[in-house]
This record gives C-alpha cells, sequence and structure tokens, in this order.
C-alpha cells in the first residue's frame, strides 16, 4: 500500500520545497494538459536524438557512427527525420573544432566548464545556421533553446539563448535584417 500524506487544511502551510514533484525523467518528452503529448514535428524528434548522441560524442567520445546505430534503436526513432538526425551528428563530429572556435570567443569560461548538454545544443544551434539555411534563424534558435529548457540546467537556456543570438546575428546578418 502506498503512503500518502494527509492534505494540508485551510489553516496550514504547505513547505513547497518538501514536495517531490512528479517530473518526468530529463530524456523523455513532456505532456500538456489532459494528458494529451503535444504533437512534435519530426525535424524536433530528430534535434531531440542528435542531442543525446551529441551528449554521448563529448562524454564518452566514441566513434560517431556507432553514436548513430545506437540511437536509431532507441524508442521512437522512427519518428524522426533521419536525414537532419544525421546532418547534425555527422556534421557536428567533423566539424567540432570549428564550432568550438566560434562559440569560445562568446563565452565567459572555459569550453571543459560547459555542461556538455550546454556544449551539444551550442554545437547544433551552430551546426544549424551555418549549414541549414532552409531553417530560418528564428527557428534555431527556439529551437536549441527549448532542448536546453528541456534536457539542460535551471539556467542553461539564458545562457544557450545569449551566445547563440550573437552567433545569429554574425552567420544570419541579412537574414536578421530582413523584414519578416
Amino acid at each position: 500500500m502506498k503512503h500518502t500524506a494527509p492534505l494540508p487544511t485551510a489553516n496550514e502551510s504547505v513547505n513547497t520545497a518538501s514536495i517531490a514533484p512528479s517530473a518526468p525523467s530529463p530524456l523523455s518528452v513532456s505532456s500538456s494538459a489532459k494528458g494529451s503529448k503535444p504533437h512534435k514535428s519530426a525535424r524536433t524528434r530528430s534535434r531531440e536524438f542528435a542531442l543525446q548522441a551529441l551528449y554521448q560524442l563529448i562524454v564518452s567520445n566514441n566513434d560517431p557512427t556507432e553514436i548513430d546505430l545506437f540511437t536509431q534503436d532507441l524508442v521512437g526513432f522512427k519518428k524522426a527525420d533521419l536525414a537532419h538526425y544525421r546532418a547534425i551528428l555527422h556534421g557536428c563530429a567533423q566539424e567540432r573544432d570549428a564550432l568550438d572556435a566560434i562559440i569560445t570567443p562568446l563565452i565567459d569560461r572555459p569550453l571543459s566548464d560547459l555542461s556538455p548538454i550546454e556544449r551539444s545544443v551550442m554545437w547544433l544551434g551552430v551546426y544549424e545556421l551555418q549549414h541549414c539555411l532552409d531553417v530560418p534563424w528564428r527557428v534555431v534558435l527556439n529551437e536549441s533553446i527549448e532542448l536546453a529548457k528541456s534536457f539542460g540546467g535551471t539556467d542553461g537556456h539564458k545562457y544557450v539563448n545569449a551566445v547563440l543570438n550573437k552567433v545569429a546575428l554574425s552567420l544570419r546578418a541579412s537574414e536578421i535584417a530582413s523584414p519578416l
């Protein structure tokens, strides 16, 4: 039998810090109101899986092809855009030094002090800003910020936003300057 604490009465205060939220795993998909899952595009899913693969690349330094095969076997991968996922994973793996060179002057700490999630999201965002010109710069930033919110630390998304805004101003200046 599961033990549940009694509900507080109207006169009792609740210490919300002691209440453990029933939060999903950091790698799980969140659901919206009324229990239905929000629709995620195949590209959004490909970014989520690419982020997980890039995280593995940074943490384990395993071969990108092995990481690719492992990631494709994960639950839900079949709903992802395979071509976009592979472009991000293999592109970031091949260009990691160049991506780091773009990021390094824009951050206030050594790369080694970034969390692997923040670094992976920044790689993904910079790569898309450089190579996925069919994706509007605002979409790249929004998707990257959402990834950082979902998978990263408490305020990591703010840091990612600040860095990728600067990158966008450099790489997509004409797109940013043009009217909607």
